[in-house]
C-alpha cells in the first residue's frame, strides 16, 4: 500500500502568482500606494494539493501555461511559492536539458562545471567523465565549444550530465524528447533504470505515450488547478478525452474557452483561497489556521508600515537637504 511508504513531496495549497503590471514604476506605485491592493496578480497555481510517497513515478500533464513547469521550478527549488506548505523529503534534481550550459565552454569543461555545482568532487568527476561523455554520443565534439552545439547537441549533453549525478528525487521536464530517436530511446532506457532503483520522479511530457509506458500516477494541471491525480491509466485516459472534445471546437470557441480560463485566474483571490482553506474537510482546525494565516491578503504595504516608511523618508530627505545646506 502507498500509505505505508515514506512522504517524499507533501504540498498543502500551494499557489503561485505573478504580477501584471505594465512596467516596475506602476508596480512600485501600487505597492506604496496604501489604498491600494497591490499590482493586478496572475494566479499560475490556485493552490494545489498532493502527496507523492518514496517510488512514485508521477507524470504532469495539461495544456502549455497550465503552470505544469512553475510547479517543476518550485518543487527543485528555483522559485519559491506565494503561499502553501511545501515538504520535500530528500534532495531534488531538476533534469532540463540544455539548461545552465556555459556556451563558450567546451562540452568537457561544461560536465566539470554542472557537476561541481550539483555537489561533485573533482575526484568523484573525473572516475565518471568518460561514462558521461559515452553516453552523450558526442565524440570529437566533446571538445568543442558548445555555442557550436546543434540543440540537439546541447540536449544530449545536458542529460547527460544530469542523469549520472544518481538524484534521490529527479524532476524530469520534457527530457526524453531531445536529440534524435536512437537517443530518446536510451534516456528512456536510463530513466527506468532509476525507476527500478525506486527513485521517486516527477516527469513532465506531451507525449501520452511516453507517460503511459513510464510513470505509474498522474497529475492534471488545467491552468493552474489540480483538476486530478490518480493512476496514469485513469488521467490519461480523462485527459486523452478533454483533447478531442477541445479539438472539435472550432478556431472562436477554442479561442473563447482559453481566454475564460486565463481570466479566473486573473480573478482568482485570497479572500477565495482562504476560503477554500477553511472549507477543506481534510484538515484540522489547526492545519486550517495555520494556511490561513499564511496568506496574504493583497501585497500592498499595510497602512502602518506604509507611514513608518514614509516618515522614515522625509526624515532622510531631511536629513539630506539640512547637511548639504550647512556642509
Amino acid at each position: 500500500m502507498s500509505d505505508e511508504k515514506k512522504v517524499k513531496v507533501s504540498a498543502k495549497y500551494i499557489t503561485k502568482t505573478f504580477d501584471l503590471g505594465k512596467s516596475k514604476s506602476e508596480k512600485i506605485r501600487a505597492i506604496l500606494n496604501p489604498l491600494s491592493k497591490g499590482p493586478q496578480k496572475f494566479w499560475a497555481l490556485k493552490g494545489i494539493n498532493f502527496k507523492v510517497y518514496e517510488g512514485d513515478v508521477v507524470a504532469i500533464i495539461g495544456v502549455n501555461g497550465s503552470g505544469k513547469s512553475t510547479l517543476l521550478n518550485i518543487l527543485s527549488g528555483l522559485l519559491l511559492p506565494a503561499s502553501g506548505e511545501l515538504d520535500i523529503n530528500g534532495e531534488t534534481t531538476m533534469l532540463t536539458v540544455g539548461a545552465g550550459l556555459r556556451p563558450q565552454l567546451t562540452g568537457r569543461e561544461n560536465i566539470r562545471l554542472k557537476s561541481l555545482m550539483m555537489g561533485k568532487t573533482n575526484k568523484e568527476i573525473d572516475n565518471q567523465m568518460d561514462d558521461v561523455i559515452e553516453f552523450s554520443d558526442l565524440g570529437e565534439f566533446i571538445d568543442q565549444p558548445v555555442k557550436d552545439y546543434s540543440s540537439g547537441m546541447k540536449s544530449k549533453l545536458g542529460f547527460s550530465i544530469a542523469v549520472h549525478q544518481d538524484p534521490d528525487i529527479l524532476i524530469i521536464d520534457e527530457a526524453l524528447s531531445v536529440g534524435d530517436q536512437t537517443f530518446a530511446q536510451k534516456a528512456l532506457g536510463k530513466m527506468k533504470e532509476f525507476k527500478a532503483k525506486g527513485k521517486t520522479i516527477f516527469f513532465v511530457s506531451h507525449s501520452l505515450s511516453q507517460v503511459r509506458d513510464f510513470t505509474d500516477k498522474a497529475m492534471w494541471i488545467q491552468y493552474g488547478e489540480l483538476k486530478a491525480f490518480g493512476s496514469t491509466t485513469e488521467i490519461a485516459d480523462d485527459y486523452q478525452n478533454w483533447n478531442k472534445w477541445f479539438n472539435s471546437l472550432d478556431k472562436s470557441e477554442k479561442k473563447s474557452y482559453q481566454e475564460e480560463e486565463k481570466q479566473k485566474q486573473i480573478l482568482f483571490s485570497e479572500e477565495r483561497l482562504v476560503e477554500e482553506v477553511k472549507n477543506d474537510k481534510n484538515l484540522d482546525d489547526v492545519e486550517k489556521q495555520r494556511l490561513s494565516s499564511h496568506i496574504a491578503v493583497g501585497d500592498a504595504m499595510p497602512l502602518l508600515s506604509w507611514l513608518l516608511f514614509a516618515t522614515s523618508l522625509v526624515g532622510t530627505v531631511f536629513f539630506i537637504y539640512q547637511y548639504a545646506m550647512w556642509g
